[in-house]
């Protein structure tokens, strides 16, 4: 698919930037029908744009908040994407739809979490691995094979299995937010933008796609 980019200096400047875009596309779907789904997945950049996010005029209230993936942890580890949404927004309060990935049976765990996904997503922000995952789309992993759920279960990756959305659950997004900081990243960014279907990242397909990449991402 296209994917608009947009290049800022280093990691701090795409999370400023990331945080304006996803306060503005807040606004314009709270002031369109009344509320604003979010879905969001982890990583140290996404954690600076939370903090400043927290900081600006959102209607927090009527912000919806699912998550993209998660590590299958005891509650509160601090390894938890579920655990740096919480003490980040702890102020602001958006309702929080989290993976119920401590349910004894997960694949009921991800039904349970499919039946409660919206429609259609007004906002995914999606990272970047260096090996071309996203979200806890891992290459080789069978979890890429799922095309007939909206949520699954990964095998084992770095230590840990994850509970994430599939192809399927993002191609709900009216609009992808992918942020890519630094040159770990970019041969992962460049087969990502020219569409090389050889990683995970390049097979996600939404109605429409920004790339924010820091300058060390971008260029060698």
């Amino acid at each position: 698919m296209h994917h608009e980019l947009r290049e800022f200096l280093d990691a701090d400047a795409v999370a400023a930037a990331a945080a304006d875009y996803v306060a503005q596309c807040s606004r314009r779907s709270i002031e369109g029908k009344g509320f604003f789904t979010f879905a969001v997945s982890g990583g140290r950049t996404p954690w600076t744009m939370f903090e400043k996010l927290s900081q600006m005029d959102v209607a927090w209230s009527d912000v919806v908040i699912y998550q993209v993936d998660e590590r299958i942890a005891p509650l509160g580890d601090v390894t938890r994407n579920l655990t740096n949404l919480e003490r980040i927004l702890a102020e602001c309060r958006p309702t929080i739809v989290a993976m119920p990935v401590n349910d004894e049976d997960l694949d009921e765990a991800t039904a349970s979490y499919a039946v409660q996904l919206p429609e259609r997503f007004d906002l995914v922000h999606l990272g970047l691995g260096p090996d071309g995952h996203t979200a806890s789309l891992i290459p080789g992993d069978p979890v890429l094979e799922v095309l007939d759920r909206l949520v699954a279960i990964t095998g084992v990756y770095q230590g840990e299995q994850r509970m994430t959305l599939t192809y399927e659950a993002l191609s709900r997004a009216d609009q992808l937010l992918w942020l890519v900081t630094g040159a770990d990243k970019r041969s992962a960014l460049s087969q990502l933008l020219r569409g090389d279907l050889s990683i995970p990242a390049a097979t996600v397909e939404a109605a429409s796609s920004l790339v924010m990449a820091d300058v060390a991402a971008m260029r060698p």
